[in-house]
Formats: structure tokens, C-alpha cells, sequence
């Protein structure tokens, strides 16, 4: 508790820093290429900018999470749980 004040105090009584750049707008770049970001992200950005007139918009309904994080496999056997573990095992006298 006594680091985490010493820790608040320093920083308040630090002299602030001026900026010697003036801040540079953000860029729209994707810095990764698609298809390498792994994970759940999506493919491609969400919009390019305003629909046009005229322009076909298609709204679909959002998968349920049964269908978007489908559970992993079973474990072909599963050994009794130890102290405290709770995942891929089973409780003691279980059947």
C-alpha cells in the first residue's frame, strides 16, 4: 500500500512534459495484411464509408454463439481432478 502511494505521489510531482511535434493525424492503413490476424477478428474493415444511394444493403442476422465459438472436442479419457483443478478432468467417485 505504501509503494502503491509513493508510486502516486512521484507521478504527481513530476514536471509535465511540453510536445515539441504537433500530434499527427491517424492513417485508415491496416498495418497487418489480411488473413494474419488470427483469432476471431474479422477478415476486412467494417465500412469503407457512407452507403451510396442506391447501393443494396443486406442485413443478416448474427450467428448464435453455440454456432460462432463451437465448444472443443471431448478428450478421449479424462483423468480424476487434483486439488483445485477444475478443467479437462473428472471428480472423484464420478461415474
Amino acid at each position: 500500500m505504501k509503494l502503491i502511494l509513493l508510486a502516486a505521489a512521484a507521478f504527481i510531482a513530476a514536471p509535465a512534459v511540453a510536445q515539441d511535434a504537433p500530434a499527427q493525424p491517424a492513417t485508415a492503413v491496416d498495418p497487418t495484411p489480411a488473413g494474419t490476424t488470427g483469432g476471431y477478428g474479422p477478415t476486412g474493415p467494417a465500412l469503407s464509408g457512407p452507403v451510396q444511394p442506391g447501393a443494396t444493403v443486406v442485413f443478416r442476422q448474427a450467428p448464435t454463439p453455440d454456432q460462432a465459438y463451437p465448444a472443443p472436442p471431448p478428450l478421449a479419457k479424462y483423468p480424476l481432478c487434483k486439488r483445485g483443478q477444475t478443467d479437462n478432468c473428472i471428480q472423484r467417485g464420478g461415474r
